[in-house]
């Protein structure tokens, strides 16, 4: 009889990916949400349709670019930041071994283990990789595991990419007539999968999160358009 195998993925890997999986989700939002903003703002002026383009290319290209140098930045200054505890944990480990030592056993003490237990097992992982071990219990870092600024940035830029299409070529591709409100149904359902993408991944009650998302998008359109709309009218 052969031993059932459990290939389910625990701790931070599971996170990590979770994590990545919502930053693409939510980029991908913000790209389906602000592209139709601009392009149905536009389409309230003028029916144009390489005006159309043009508008909502741009706003694809400086949405994705913001994003992802966002994004760059950001984690760029937390990589720095687990650099730098790492290296002042690398420290304290080679001038204050002992102090390390009861420092790591109190932290495996307070997770529920006793004293005697948390003590073997701080000199066990002392031991075997006593910055591995520091770090991951102490700061909640996996020294092969640091944040990458470029893999974070690349996949904002194409989560935004991905949502802004949408939005862009249902404003250009169908007649005059039926550009917005194919835009309108087009982007609703999409924010409809986000909204649920999003709350099935936050383990959270996904009806109230398709409802805010899909509002939030309809009210953008509606306030850009009309905007769009008034100055078409003055002739702007």
């Amino acid at each position: 009889m052969t031993e059932p195998t459990h290939d389910e993925a625990h701790g931070g890997a599971l996170g990590a990916r979770l994590n990545w999986l919502r930053a693409a989700v939510l980029g991908a939002n913000d790209g389906i949400v602000s592209t139709a903003g601009l392009v149905v703002g536009v389409a309230g002026a003028t029916a144009d349709r390489s005006v159309l383009l043009t508008a909502g290319l741009a706003g694809l290209l400086a949405g994705s670019l913001s994003m992802a140098a966002g994004e760059y930045v950001s984690v760029s200054t937390q990589r720095d930041s687990e650099k730098a505890a790492l290296a002042l944990e690398r420290r304290e480990l080679r001038e204050q071994p002992a102090a390390e030592l009861a420092e790591l056993t109190e932290l495996l003490e307070r997770r529920g283990l006793t004293r005697e237990v948390a003590r073997e097992a701080a000199v066990q992982l002392t031991e075997r990789d006593a910055l591995r071990a520091h770090a991951r219990v102490e700061l909640g870092i996996d020294p092969d595991e640091l944040t990458n600024p470029w893999h974070a940035a690349w996949a904002s830029f194409l989560a935004f990419t991905v949502g802004a299409l949408l939005p862009l070529l249902a404003i250009v591709l169908p007649p005059s007539s039926g550009r917005v409100p194919v835009t309108v149904v087009c982007v609703l359902a999409a924010l409809a999968l986000t909204g649920w993408s999003s709350a099935r991944l936050g383990a959270a009650t996904p009806g109230r999160a398709v409802l805010r998302n899909v509002a939030g998008g309809a009210l953008a359109m509606a306030v850009t358009y009309g905007a769009g709309a008034l100055l078409g009218a003055a002739g702007v």
